[in-house]
């Protein structure tokens, strides 16, 4: 049963995160998703993030949505990058091109403490209609909304 750890801010839940959350359940499939949710403190962005609570209703909630039942998910406070993947046995990584150099990372310090590495299983940014990438800053803006749809003139 594998294993499968996934991480983000998650701030307004846009298409990219759907997709990188669908594809950490279905790698996981009969096994377990530990998604690691950025704290209050590791927050280091450009726009307002809400605080760790109301992103975490609303994680569970949108997943309550997914129909996937408590048991094949858990959701952890993140206070730094790697989270509990530099320790605990995971056998995948679900990441995007923006967190891709952690997992690396993690590898890296997992190979050193001897560890077996995670498989990556790496998930393509989610294009806006205007061909870049949907992100929570955009979103913030008010470029994007949370499907790509472009909002007002670029």
């Amino acid at each position: 049963m594998p294993k499968v750890a996934v991480g983000g801010t998650f701030q307004y839940l846009h298409d990219g995160h759907a997709r990188l959350i669908e594809k950490a359940f279905e790698i996981a499939g009969s096994g377990k998703v530990h998604i690691g949710l950025t704290s209050d403190e590791m927050l280091q962005k450009s726009h307002n993030v809400d605080n760790y609570e109301n992103r975490r209703a609303r994680l569970l909630e949108y997943i309550k949505k997914m129909g996937v039942p408590e048991e094949k998910y858990e959701v952890t406070r993140l206070n730094d990058p790697c989270g509990p993947t530099l320790e605990e046995d995971f056998d995948y990584i679900i990441v995007s091109p923006e967190t891709y150099p952690v997992a690396l990372k993690i590898n890296r310090i997992r190979e050193k403490k001897g560890k077996k590495p995670l498989e990556i299983a790496y998930v393509e940014y989610v294009m806006a209609e205007d061909g870049i990438p949907i992100s929570s800053t955009r979103i913030a803006k008010g470029e994007i909304d949370r499907h790509g749809r472009l909002k007002k003139e670029a």
